[in-house]
């Protein structure tokens, strides 16, 4: 069971129909995967959140280190990296190269002992998860509006139980944009808005007061991630939960969260704040401070089976007979490198994703798409 080969690939695509939020512009989507070989030929799957050439250099700085090891042993060599990046880089990207080799390791020990990440997790405690439609953002267009509105209904006609919507163009515009939303899609989808920390506290506290009475789940990042005073003063001024943390890194940074109170849901990047192992830490210590876990995932069924198999495993926050279907996010942005690259056995039906079964992360690659939008010279991988 020992480590034979660490590959990244790095991938590109251009897309058809640019978007943009709060922050800037997408135009193309870039990803970093890493494949890990053991001697005997089998293999992992992993994906790392962020720059995608940086994750490539930091998965190539973490492979001497690493290379012989067991792959069973996925807790040493999580240990083994954090160590080696403590000095300079205990958060940002070198986290997220330690989560892409994490989350392959979780993959492999799953085909290894022929069980799925979430029994290796501990065990299915939700067989069932409602995933959140991700989209609505903002694109060039005559009518954002109707663009918007269009969108949710067809979300809505897909099944999806819960959308969420970017926010950050102004408080006036938000509002009227929420107020279209949830006019179109009715009171019995869950509505939930993201202004990637574009506001102040004293703007965010704004909209969040004029959009309360649209029924808004949760407002996610609506001020800079370093403003955990601003997060905890939002807290108290409205009735709408806030949420956070795709830019907190480890358990140490979801700690400071939690000790300032700053959010009622935690949002770690599974892909980015240190893999599944570091991500079932931050569950625990969530269940602690009492506070809900809702990962956020961006990228390909990589990304979104590790975060399945997560959700799958996470404690019932409060435990009770009769409780709610926990929830995840499940991107919709246009993304040939989630929907050509990488196959996967998620199934879902009428707004209500199934837990696979099938050993590991249950993803495989297309090797033709693979060699489609990468970025490298993959020809050594048909072997």
């Amino acid at each position: 069971m020992r480590i034979k080969e660490i590959k990244p690939y790095v991938l590109t695509s251009k897309l058809d129909e640019p978007f943009y939020f709060s922050q800037w512009q997408y135009d193309t989507r870039k990803i970093c995967l890493v494949k890990i070989t053991l001697e005997d030929g089998t293999y992992g799957w992993g994906e790392g959140y962020g720059p995608a050439d940086v994750i490539k250099a930091g998965i190539e700085y973490f492979t001497p280190f690493i290379i012989g090891r067991s792959a069973l042993e996925h807790e040493t060599i999580w240990q083994e990296m954090y160590l080696r990046s403590l000095d300079f880089g205990r958060s940002g990207i070198f986290q997220a190269a330690v989560s892409a080799i994490d989350v392959a390791l979780w993959d492999l020990k799953g085909k290894i002992l022929n069980q799925p990440v979430s029994v290796l997790l501990g065990g299915v405690k939700n067989p069932e998860i409602h995933p959140y439609a991700t989209g609505l953002y903002f694109e060039r267009v005559d009518d954002l509006e109707k663009k918007l509105v269009d969108e949710a209904l067809e979300y809505k006609k897909e099944g999806f139980k819960a959308i969420k919507m970017k926010v950050g163009l102004g408080i006036e515009l938000d509002t009227q944009y929420v107020k279209a939303v949830r006019n179109a899609i009715g009171d019995d989808i869950k509505l939930m808005i993201d202004a990637n920390h574009a506001y102040s506290y004293k703007e965010a506290l704004e909209l969040a007061l004029k959009v309360e009475k649209y029924s808004i789940s949760w407002f996610e990042e609506p001020v800079s991630p370093e403003d955990y005073d601003g997060y905890k003063k939002l807290r108290l001024r409205t009735s709408i939960p806030i949420a956070g943390g795709e830019c907190e890194y480890l358990k140490h940074g979801f700690k400071r969260l939690f000790d300032n109170d700053s959010v009622d849901i935690a949002q770690p990047d599974i892909c980015a704040t240190g893999g599944l192992t570091e991500a079932k830490r931050i569950a625990s210590l969530a269940q602690i401070y009492s506070k809900d876990v809702v990962p956020h995932t961006w990228g390909t069924w990589i990304a979104i089976s590790a975060a399945v198999h997560f959700v799958a495993n996470l404690d019932k926050n409060p435990g009770r007979m009769y409780s709610d279907k926990p929830v995840m996010e499940l991107d919709r942005t246009e993304n040939p490198l989630r929907d050509e690259v990488v196959r996967h056995s998620i199934v879902i039906k009428n707004g209500v994703l199934t837990v696979p079964k099938t050993p590991g992360l249950g993803v495989d690659i297309n090797e033709e798409a693979l060699l489609k939008y990468s970025c490298d010279n993959v020809k050594h991988f048909i072997k």
